[in-house]
């Protein structure tokens, strides 16, 4: 029998001097989702008549020989007749409470079967980090003084346990997981029973910590009366604290009184204050005391905005919207005054961003409009800040949250509208870990749900988008918004096949749904709507755009990676003080070193990829580095197969192009904008900040620069090579060129002064650079769905990659060949592969994957995941990703 929130009868026994009451204690048990890999049914705990535990709850519940996190399934007071009571342990402790609002999952289910993932590793995605904490299994060096045991020993130790020798003897305390050893060398359990035989290393448990909320003294004021007791000193204590509403954090009172903790126990124990423990919320603040982008001031509206903006608010129910508006259209003040009237109203938003460069530039302007209602969700910030800000979000007041892609299980109740900005940005597909989810499907799900609208807002959007809304509309038609196809295209097609047969209904419970069950609901696919932002505010023009053919500018003699256009341009900003960005594909300093008299490329001994050279701040030392494994290795002075001292840089990163810059051009400031840069807690902020401030001419970076930063002093674009975009092994490689392309040159002249954009390319004739330099988005996207539809590639068509990788070479060779042949079964799927990933080695693992095509109008019946599972040995991993944007 199955209850929730059972209430427990009260005996009452007759007595001759009155009643008394007697308490009946029954035992109850919990079903519980464990954080196991491996596991994904549900397992039944005891509970302990001194814990209270709602279905919903994290519990940490003991497995075997360690303890893992759970979820609260469900309450039982019955257990179940297969189970002997005196085999069914009790939970541990409850680690938080109401952390799943009701309709979540429905949402967690949904994203687990469609991404065919276990749920519980969607739970681990949704949540914040730490929840969920399990102990593990690490494995320790025993002591110093057997180093000379091991090496008496390392002739005779086998392959195994030498290479985890070595990895504990190189690590600082000599100490590392057994699942990482596990993922480093293979047979790693039997080295490690070796080793432990040998008596060179031990094994523990290391017990889970989970996050908790943050405690601090407080200081309160009893009373407002003053005694003869008091000193001089301690009576104007007292008065800080009245005149402070009578409470103040203590580390606070004593820097503000300069004083002591001692003389706050002093007047403790005189009875004028208490100290107590009491939660301090850990928030990202940043940002709340100087808007250094914009102000809060309401906008004047275009006519194409106001259209949009009454568009939205006369929508009360799900709908998806596409809001197309070229860069510097608006369409961050259409969102700010669509959310406005819904705060009013008791409701939420939220605002999914592709980059976490973006979100203080976006909190700053939102946070200039509505105050301390904002909230940042992203994984920059402290795993206690991601905890308290969920927290918040459970509390109910309306408010808005700007957050990554995980934002999207951001546990708001009563939602009122979802925007994605940026919409076709691959950021927002998670490649791993699994589930393999994209945020925009998943917000889609989630404004279903919600029953809430929808925006997706962009200057270029995805292929996918534009079917789904009909894929006829004209940048200049205002507002006809419903198009006829009802959920057609990728988006919409969420409903329909074993992929994502969402559409059919299951019972509801007053408990929350078992975790083996897909809960389905019947939801109405949506109409789409087309809203269009032809026009920059204030009638600014599009930027000209100039391409310039490098093989001319090297036939003239310039063999500098600076044109002589774009020489020219830097020269103004020096000469001007204006200030531009200038964009390069990569980071780093060089793309690889090759040794000039023998050939021979600096390569990662874990990856088949060469190693990127790094000069870091003047007198640090030169580095190579793999951008894949994150391997590093100092810059040898000679070349380590010939020993020659003739090492040649090939290629231009952001570290080149500085240099370079430096080199031409000594008198021009610049701030480098790019993941070396930036990895430090607050660096995009800090170096934002200093730009906006005018303490740079000129912003140098990769991706994150074409990510929708509204910089009006801008002028000057420079594009240092647009080729490193256009020639991949990718069917959506020019989608994503041109994306880039117009999105980093419509960074340009969104103030009052004009802008100029000059992209430099050895391919001058290509389609994609002839579309960027006319921005014509429209003729680009029919000439790119044509060639869509001729190979049947999405959105047109759907794809589903397996990737697999094992430390051993030839087994996942072998496996990848056996599940091919077992899909080959199936003549209505067409399988491409098995084939090695474009790099076949990455952190010392051999990649393959087999690429499923088929036709999203009759699709077919999928294979049996669990059968195909089952194909894959322990050494090897199976990844399923559904939709995929990446199979390089």
């Amino acid at each position: 029998m199955y209850t929730n929130n059972a209430t427990l009868p009260t005996a009452i026994a007759a007595a001759n001097q009155g009643e008394y009451q007697l308490r009946i204690t029954v035992q109850q048990w919990v079903e519980v989702l464990v954080d196991c890999p491996g596991m994904t049914g549900l397992l039944t705990y005891g509970l302990p008549s001194e814990l209270e535990v709602k279905p919903g709850d994290i519990l940490s519940v003991p497995l075997n020989a360690q303890t893992v996190g759970g979820i609260a399934i469900r309450i039982l007071t019955i257990p179940p007749e297969d189970v002997p009571i005196a085999k069914i342990r009790n939970i541990e402790d409850v680690v938080s409470s109401g952390f799943f609002p009701g309709f979540y999952w429905e949402l967690l289910n949904r994203v687990a079967a469609y991404y065919y993932t276990p749920l519980i590793q969607v739970i681990r995605v949704a949540l914040p980090p730490g929840l969920l904490g399990k102990s593990q299994r690490r494995i320790r060096l025993i002591s110093a003084h057997n180093t000379s045991l091991s090496s008496s020993l390392s002739i005779s130790l086998s392959s195994a346990a030498q290479k985890i020798l070595d990895l504990l003897k190189a690590q600082p305390t000599g100490n590392y997981s057994f699942i990482y050893l596990q993922r480093q060398v293979r047979n790693a359990h039997r080295g490690v029973r070796e080793l432990r035989r040998l008596g060179l290393i031990e094994t523990y448990l290391e017990t889970p910590r989970a996050t908790k909320p943050k405690l601090q003294k407080a200081v309160i004021l009893i009373g407002n009366s003053t005694g003869q007791d008091l000193t001089v000193r301690q009576t104007e204590i007292l008065e800080v604290l009245r005149r402070r509403g009578g409470e103040m954090w203590q580390t606070e009172l004593l820097q503000v009184c300069s004083t002591s903790s001692s003389v706050i126990k002093i007047l403790e124990k005189k009875g004028y204050v208490v100290l107590e423990d009491k939660e301090i919320l850990r928030t990202d603040t940043s940002g709340n005391s100087e808007q250094i982008f914009t102000t809060g001031q309401v906008k004047n509206l275009t006519p194409a905005q106001q259209t949009a903006l009454e568009t939205i608010n006369n929508l009360d129910r799900y709908a998806s919207i596409l809001l197309h508006g070229v860069t510097g259209s608006g369409k961050t003040e259409v969102y700010l005054q669509a959310i406005a009237p819904l705060l009013q109203k008791g409701k939420s938003a939220l605002i999914l961003v592709p980059e976490i460069g973006l979100t203080p530039q976006l909190t700053d302007r939102f946070r200039a409009k509505f105050g301390h209602k904002v909230k940042v969700y992203h994984s920059a910030l402290s795993d206690g800040e991601r905890y308290d800000t969920w927290r918040q979000m459970l509390a109910g007041e309306p408010q808005v949250v700007i957050g990554t892609r995980s934002a999207v299980f951001a546990p708001l109740p009563n939602l009122g509208i979802i925007i994605l900005d940026e919409e076709h940005d691959s950021s927002f597909k998670q490649d791993s870990p699994v589930p393999t989810y994209h945020a925009r499907t998943v917000a889609i799900w989630r404004a279903e749900l919600e029953n809430c609208p929808l925006i997706l807002g962009s200057a270029t959007p995805s292929l996918e988008s534009w079917v789904n809304v009909g894929g006829s509309g004209e940048m200049g038609r205002q507002g006809e918004g419903e198009m006829g196809r009802q959920g057609e295209g990728e988006m919409g097609r969420q409903g329909e096949g074993e992929m994502g047969r969402q559409g059919e209904g299951v019972e509801e419970e007053e408990l929350l749904p078992n975790a083996q069950l897909n809960p389905k609901s019947k939801i109405q696919n949506p109409k789409f709507y087309y809203l269009s932002l032809p026009e920059r505010v204030n009638s600014r023009p599009l930027p000209p755009v100039e391409i310039v053919d490098m093989r001319s500018e090297l036939k003239q003699g310039n063999r500098s990676i600076f044109s002589n256009a774009l020489q020219q341009g830097l020269q103004e900003l020096i000469e001007t003080g204006g200030q531009g960005i200038l964009f390069i594909h990569r980071r780093g300093h060089s793309t690889f070193v090759s040794c000039r008299s023998c050939g021979y490329v600096m390569e990662c001994p874990h990856c088949d990829v060469s190693l990127s050279y790094h000069q870091p701040e003047a007198g640090a030392a030169q580095v190579l580095r793999c951008h894949y494994c994150n391997y590093a290795t100092p810059h040898p002075k000679n070349c380590p197969e010939c020993g020659s001292p003739y090492l040649k840089f090939f290629g231009s990163g952001t570290q080149r192009v500085a240099q370079e810059l430096a080199k031409q051009f000594p008198e021009l400031r610049f701030i480098r904008f790019d993941s070396d840069t930036t990895r430090n807690k607050g660096a995009h902020r800090t170096l934002l900040t200093r730009f906006a401030q005018g303490e740079a001419h000129l912003l140098i970076g990769t991706q994150m620069l074409t990510k929708g930063l509204d910089l009006p002093q801008v002028t000057l674009v420079g594009v240092v090579s647009a080729d490193g975009l256009l020639h991949l092994s990718d069917y959506r490689a020019n989608e994503r060129a041109f994306q880039t392309l117009t999105q980093v040159a419509g960074r340009a002249g969104r103030g009052e002064d004009p802008g100029r954009v000059i992209i430099q390319t050895y391919t001058t004739e290509h389609p994609v650079i002839q579309a960027v330099q006319q921005h014509d988005y429209h003729s680009f996207i029919q000439e790119e769905l044509a060639q869509r539809e001729a190979l049947n590639y999405p959105p047109l068509g759907r794809l589903i990659l397996l990737r697999l990788s094992s430390l051993d070479d030839q087994q996942v060779e072998n496996t990848a060949t056996e599940i091919a042949e077992k899909l080959q079964q199936q003549s209505e799927i067409d399988v491409l592969g098995p084939a090695p990933a474009s790099i076949l080695r990455v952190a010392n693992r051999y990649r393959w994957q087999i690429l499923l095509k088929f036709a999203p109008q009759d699709l077919p019946q999928l294979p049996d995941w669990d059968e195909i599972r089952q194909l894959c040995p322990n050494s090897v991993s199976l990844t399923i990703d559904i939709d995929p944007l990446n199979i390089m």
